[in-house]
This record gives C-alpha cells, structure tokens and sequence, in this order.
C-alpha cells in the first residue's frame, strides 16, 4: 500500500513539475514573440485598411496582381561595413519598450526591404535575354509604387498605430543611416591622413526633383561650393543623364564627369589635376556598339509611349529614361507594359527602374560602382590605401556605388534621402540644400 501510494506520489510530483516547466515555456515564448506578432498584425491591419480604400483601387489595381515574394534572408554582413556601424538590423522598426523584449535575432522584413526584393525580381526577370521578364513577375506596376517617392500615407491608413510605427522606423533608420552633417567631425576622423575623392549625383543630389526632367536647374550657390570642392578634391559628377546634358546644367569645366550610369566618362577639359604617376587621360565609353540601336528604340519608344499623358522619354545617348513623374497613377501599368512590349525585339538591353523612371540600359555589366573604381584607377588612387572615396547621391542607381565602397572598405557613401530607404551608405542627408551645406563646411575645413 505504502508502495503505490508513493509512487502515485511522484506520479503527481512530477505531473506538477511537468506542467509548471511548461507554464514558464509559454511564457517565454509569449514574451519573445508576442511584440513582433503584435506588430505584423498592425502592420497587417495598416495594409488591410490602405488596400480596401476605394480611393486606392484602380482599374489598374485588378489588371496587374500584385506578385508573390519568395522568402528571401538578409545576406549583409556587418563586419564588412567600413563605418563599423550595426547595418544589419532589419527594417522591422518598433518602439524601444518593445524592442527590449524582442529576441536576439534578426526580425522577419518588411516595408522598405519588401520593396527591394520586388525591385531586384523585376530587373533579374529583365536581364533573362528577352528584356521583359521571364514570367515570375508579370507587371511592373507595383514596383513603380513601390519606387515613387510621392506616395505618402492616407488618410484611411493614417491610425495613430501606423503613424507610431512610422515614426519609430525613421528613428531606427536614422540610427543605422545618421546625418552627415551631424556626424561630420566622425567623416573627418575618417579622412584623417588621406585624400578625399568626391563622387556627386546630379538629380535630387545638386538640384531638386522637378516635375520637367529638362529644368532641373542647379543653383548658383549650389555651383559655387561644387566649384569650390573642386579647387581641393578631385570632383566627379556622375548621373543617369547623358554626359552633354548634365555638364550644360553644371558648367564646370575642372570636373569629371560620368553619364549614362558611368557609360560615358570624360576628365576635366582644365583645372587643378590630382593624380598620380600612374594617372592616365580619361575618356571611356563602354556602350558605343550601343548607340545606333537607343537611337532607334527610343524614336519607338516615342511614338508608342504617346498615348499616356504626361510620359517623357529621355535619350541619353548610351541608355534611355522613360519618366513617368507627370503621368497619372492609373497609367502606370500601361505605360510599363508599352516598354516591356517594346523591348522583346531588343533582347541586348534590359529594363531596371529609378525614382519614378524606367530606366533601359545595355546589358553590359556596367554601372556607376564600375564608373568609380574606373576613375580611382585613372586617378592612379586604384590601390591607394590614403584615398577616401566620398560618393552622395540619392537614387537607387547610387546604390551600385554604395555598395563598392562598402565592399572596398574604405569609402563613405551618403543617401540623400527624408525618407527610410534600404541602401548600403553609412550617412544620410535630407535634401539638396543639406548637401550644400556638407560640401561647404568640407571646403571650409580645408582652408584652415
């Protein structure tokens, strides 16, 4: 009897032990990850709310569903950042009274990186030999969305949640991506002993975004510190623009100058030289075979194109630009398949996407990362360890050359940017004026 009662007695110690582990299991896994399914339910909720909107819906809306997304991990290795800086936290950003009770792992992404993905999935499926894509992505509408810098939040989505959630994450950014200005005494310690090399964008980075492409006019106070930079740093402008078009905005013969993402680089016609015993002349243009065939494509382009209202199509000599700034939303997914129709005879050039331009360029690996080291190496800086590459710019082209720099270790790229972007630049400065006010305190700290 004594017998089975202790061994019910155990029984029953160990059914309690038993369910109390398991209590405290519970808990701990609702305390790791109650707030990040509490988040993606707002979040959920957010996009339910935006997505249902009847002002959002769109014949557009229903032609062109939205793609699914693989699952795709964030590959970025923080050591290899050249600012030592934590970039590869994700763009989950929550407040810091939840964020303390996250676990200590990486957060499912969303937002900024969803956009990515999306954008990177297009141009694969651009660059498959057809030029439109090879069927995983069937339209470019969502991702023209995803890429314009107009789209602010609604009305209907505007909760005091998302608007929290909104803030929170452009707190986090800015941690990860500081001001250039404010941290501008750090980039000095990063130049300590070396030369400063710039590398400047031309729109959205020395002039502002215009509704025109072709009045986008630099300042003459914006001309002067650029002027003035050149006079102490070798000063590259490289653009999207052809090179003709964006040295007629700048007019600074001492500069450098790369078009056509980097497609047509030419060095300054006078001015201080900074280079080396093994600087050579520059004037490259890996294009050329090229242009015979973006002549003809782009008086296509033209005559198909004119039917969408307010569309503009841009002949850069060694690419084309199709920008749809001006064309109403409900237009965009024709406008893009009017392109991608158009593009199956040219299976040489493929189709990737900017701030609010389709952007068609050769299918050669050539951009404005190559554009860079190209004229490190002309400058004899290629395998200068005294060199300090400083790229700004504000488009997802620039991001070719932020990530160079990132890879070499030993430049800083700065996004010029009022919003979260996902971007491999260490710094971040809000608009064009920010810009000029960061070449100006550089000028003015060489003077001393």
């Amino acid at each position: 009897m004594k017998l089975v009662i202790s061994c019910k007695v155990i029984t029953a110690v160990n059914t309690v032990f038993f369910y109390v582990f398991n209590l405290s299991s519970a808990l701990n896994l609702i305390k790791r990850v109650g707030p990040v399914l509490l988040i993606e339910i707002l979040e959920l909720e957010s996009s339910t709310r935006r997505d249902l909107d009847p002002s959002n819906l769109s014949k557009s809306d229903y032609k062109y569903p939205s793609p699914s997304l693989p699952t795709e991990t964030n590959s970025f290795s923080p050591s290899s950042h050249p600012s030592r800086r934590n970039m590869a936290r994700q763009n989950m950003m929550v407040p810091e009274s939840v964020a303390q009770c996250l676990p200590p792992r990486s957060v499912p992404a969303t937002g900024l990186s969803m956009k990515r993905k999306l954008i990177k999935q297009l141009e694969i499926g651009s660059s498959n030999g057809s030029g439109v894509g090879n069927g995983r992505i069937n339209s470019w509408f969502e991702v023209m969305k995803a890429s314009s810098p107009t789209h602010t939040m609604s009305a209907a989505s505007a909760t005091p949640t998302t608007v929290a959630l909104a803030e929170a994450k452009t707190k986090d950014w800015l941690e990860s991506h500081p001001s250039g200005l404010e941290k501008f005494e750090e980039i000095l310690k990063l130049s300590k002993g070396k030369q400063i090399v710039m590398f400047l964008d031309y729109d959205g980075t020395l002039s502002p975004i215009v509704d025109d492409p072709d009045r986008a006019f630099m300042s003459e106070s914006m001309r002067a510190v650029v002027r003035d930079v050149a006079r102490y740093f070798p000063t590259a402008i490289v653009s999207g623009r052809c090179r003709d078009k964006v040295y007629n905005f700048v007019r600074l013969a001492e500069l450098y100058y790369a078009g056509s993402h980097g497609m047509d680089i030419k060095g300054p016609a006078k001015g201080p030289v900074y280079t080396t015993k093994d600087a050579r002349a520059v004037l490259f243009q890996p294009a050329s075979e090229f242009v015979p065939m973006i002549d003809e494509l782009c008086k296509i382009l033209v005559q198909k194109t004119s039917s969408v209202e307010g569309v503009s199509v841009e002949n850069n000599k060694f690419c084309l630009s199709v920008h749809y700034r001006r064309v109403d939303e409900k237009s965009w997914g024709r406008l893009a398949d009017e392109v991608r129709a158009v593009l199956k005879d040219y299976p040489k050039l493929k189709l990737t996407q900017g701030r609010m331009v389709l952007e068609i360029r050769p299918t050669i690996k050539w951009d404005k990362g190559k554009a860079l080291e190209f004229l490190l190496e002309s400058l004899g800086f290629a395998d200068c360890s005294d060199v300090l590459p400083v790229y700004i710019g504000d488009d997802r082209t620039d991001e070719d050359a932020f990530k160079v720099l990132r890879e070499r270790g030993d430049g800083i790229g700065i996004l010029v940017s009022k919003m979260p972007k996902e971007t491999n630049a260490s710094y971040s400065l809000q608009e064009p004026s920010e810009v000029m006010d960061f070449l100006h305190r550089l000028v003015e700290w060489k003077k001393r």
